[in-house]
């Protein structure tokens, strides 16, 4: 995991690009007899998560409940066991770069799946305590904003990776650690959002026409948002913290670039989440009816999960786009 990008001198690596970094990164490269039984203990978790949350969103739908997020939450345990794969692969091939951009992009990408679902839960709560500030349009606006510089910063992030790996040149390699130093900013306070949307929802008194979704209370719901949240800041907040800190060569890397500190602040946190949406049913706890995105209300039940956009009720938060998830 590169949290800066990788500097290199032409008469080190005169045969690339693309070329091998020179400075350390989170983790560092992975050994045979440390990092390949631990990630397979990970992946092993991650596959068991995966057929976890498909067999729940199977089941719903044979209820007619379809919850998307358990599927997208599937999906991002599969982006996580091919990630796990590949580090793996690059223990028995500490050479190839290549392997080593690809494993670097999955390993960033993915976690802007939990940061979504953390704010598409949070939006809900919103607009159950408070449904005038909820459904407001100026809002729905406002967030479809983020979501769109969201998917922008995704893709200036995964440029400047691929980008610093095939060139030599320092000023080209200053500009991608300013998009890097933006990117994972950018990331830390979208991951903070739902705790800043949770306090603003229950630090005022709840509207006179609040309304109920799901089961369980919206207290319950809070906390398990919660404490997803919390996981999200911690590993947004490691990543960004040490992409700040100056770079280190490879000899000499710092505490935070230790193999330690890859796992507890990367794998273990995503691991923690996912068995907490998975104990908490969050299936349950978050449904909404399926026709809130046109009356603008969970006031009505239903058994169906919305498919159209979040901020219409719905479940394409995740996408950003009226209709699709």
């Amino acid at each position: 995991m590169a949290l800066s990008p990788p500097m290199a001198s032409p008469s080190s690596f005169p045969e690339g690009p693309p070329y091998a970094s020179t400075t350390a990164t989170v983790g560092g490269a992975p050994t045979k007899t440390l990092d390949v039984p631990v990630t397979a203990v990970f992946l092993l978790l991650y596959v068991c998560l995966a057929a976890t949350n498909a067999t729940i969103f199977r089941l719903n739908r044979r209820k007619n409940h379809k919850f998307i997020i358990s599927a997208l939450l599937g999906g991002f345990c599969n982006v996580r066991t091919i990630t796990c794969s590949l580090r793996i692969a690059w223990a028995f091939n500490l050479d190839n770069v290549s392997l080593i951009i690809a494993a670097e992009i999955l390993l960033l990408a993915g976690n802007l799946i939990l940061y979504i679902i953390n704010l598409v839960f949070a939006q809900r709560i919103l607009r159950a305590r408070h449904p005038e500030i909820g459904w407001d349009p100026r809002l729905s606006f406002l967030l479809e904003s983020l979501y769109a510089v969201i998917g922008c910063v995704l893709v200036m992030v995964i440029s400047t990776i691929v980008l610093s790996y095939y060139t030599l040149d320092e000023y080209t390699l200053r500009i991608c650690r300013d998009i890097y130093l933006f990117g994972s900013s950018y990331i830390f306070f979208f991951a903070t959002l739902p705790v800043v949307i949770l306090l603003f929802a229950f630090l005022r008194r709840p509207s006179p026409n609040h309304q109920h979704f799901g089961h369980g209370s919206t207290e319950c719901k809070a906390l398990v948002l919660l404490g997803s949240s919390c996981l999200c800041i911690l590993i947004a907040g490691s990543r960004a913290g040490t992409t700040y800190m100056t770079p280190r060569p490879t000899g000499s890397p710092a505490w935070y670039d230790s193999k330690a500190a890859f796992y507890c602040f990367g794998f273990v946190p995503e691991i923690l989440l996912l068995l907490l949406f998975v104990v908490a049913r969050v299936d349950l706890l978050f449904k909404v009816p399926d026709d809130s995105c046109k009356i603008r209300s969970f006031e009505k039940a239903g058994e169906a999960e919305c498919p159209v956009d979040a901020m219409k009720g719905g479940e394409s938060e995740v996408a950003g786009q009226e209709g699709r998830v």
